[in-house]
């Protein structure tokens, strides 16, 4: 019988929000509290070495990976290292595996036929390895698959190397595989390949192989990120009542669009009127139910979309006293001991790399 399951197709979500996402969506299908679901998503760049994989396959330093912006995590799920970045499809199927389907060598054969098949539609032939998990061009991989089941429910995933380049596996032994090298399907095609189709495809094949009824769901809530920046110095805002620190953040208002829910944002909780201008950046995590309870939703997924702006260097917050208690001055590393959110941090990384530093305010 095909079964329901939710497909949500994200923008950058890093991988601590992704773990977090996994683990309360998995908890809620082990409840049977919601159907089945699957995620697309990018994740920033971050290696992931898998249960009982071996840490020798790291290439690289602390050092080396802190200077390339890469972020490294033991994870739970089976199979070795791999690398996800930006230019790689991940798909993470949160699927519970009902009475007579709990053959997980048979899952794992699904994944790969769904990959097989993404892939076919753009004239990339491929084949299995029966000693090496993934979807292979000759002796590249193209794909790879690592999961973890709890209770009979899925996590993790697969990961597929859209326009990803060779320097972005330089950091690691691919799986743990010496003498194999890994592609993409860019480099297979030698032409641009567009993501939009490649996750149309695999949400196509995955209810196919998987015999389920995907029904696409739109994020919870729209939400604006301002990264305010005044000479080497960033504007951070603590928030009333659970006392973390974070730039200026606020909901996108029914007909409104990002960039106009930006600029009143920052009027309103600063008293700056200034110029947003985009940062480039789109994410997707959980909000916490309570801080929009108006929703009256367990599970809240938002979809925020970072703007930054230019402060004169002798600006005085005028705080919104509603929503924050306090605002300070912070040079971009005491910002990052400073926040929380992980997507917060990607932020202003992004932040830094485009800032050119001038001369700092005071309070």
């Amino acid at each position: 019988m095909t079964r329901l399951c939710h497909l949500r197709s994200l923008h950058l979500v890093t991988y601590e929000n992704a773990l977090h996402m996994q683990q309360r969506l998995v908890e809620m299908r082990q409840r049977e509290e919601i159907p089945d679901q699957l995620l697309l998503l990018e994740h920033p760049p971050v290696i992931t070495l898998g249960r009982g994989g071996n840490a020798a396959n790291l290439l690289a330093n602390p050092a080396e990976l802190q200077a390339r912006g890469v972020r490294f995590y033991e994870t739970t799920r089976g199979g070795d290292i791999t690398y996800h970045g930006p230019g790689q499809l991940v798909g993470y199927p949160i699927l519970h595996m009902g009475e007579g389907n709990r053959d997980v060598r048979k899952y794992v054969s699904a994944l790969e036929e769904v990959l097989i098949r993404t892939v076919a539609e753009f004239n990339i032939g491929t084949e299995r390895h029966a000693s090496r998990r993934g979807v292979w061009v000759g002796n590249a991989k193209i794909a790879a698959i690592g999961v973890r089941i709890a209770r009979w429910v899925t996590s993790h995933g697969f990961a597929l190397n859209v326009s990803t380049s060779d320097e972005d596996f330089a950091l690691i032994t691919p799986c743990g595989l010496r003498g194999s090298g890994v592609t993409s399907m860019e480099q297979c095609m030698g032409v641009a390949v567009s993501t939009h189709a490649v996750r149309a495809a695999v949400a196509r094949h995955f209810a196919n192989v998987l015999d389920r009824e995907l029904i696409e769901q739109p994020h919870d809530i729209g939400i604006v990120k301002v990264l305010v920046q005044a000479g080497e110095h960033v504007l951070l805002l603590r928030r009333r009542k659970a006392g973390f620190w974070q730039p200026v953040t606020g909901r996108i208002e029914p007909g409104e669009d990002p960039r106009h829910a930006a600029s009143r944002e920052l009027l309103e909780e600063t008293g700056l009127s200034a110029e947003v201008s985009p940062l480039r950046m789109r994410q997707s995590f959980l909000l916490d139910p309570e801080f929009v309870p108006e929703l009256g939703q367990p599970l809240v997924l938002a979809e925020e979309t970072a703007f930054c702006a230019t402060a004169p260097s002798a600006f005085k917050v005028s705080l919104d006293s509603e929503e924050h208690d306090d605002w300070g001055w912070f040079t971009f590393q005491e910002a990052y001991a400073k926040i929380r959110w992980s997507d917060d941090r990607d932020s202003l990384e992004q932040l830094q790399r485009l800032s050119a530093g001038s001369t700092a305010p005071g309070k």
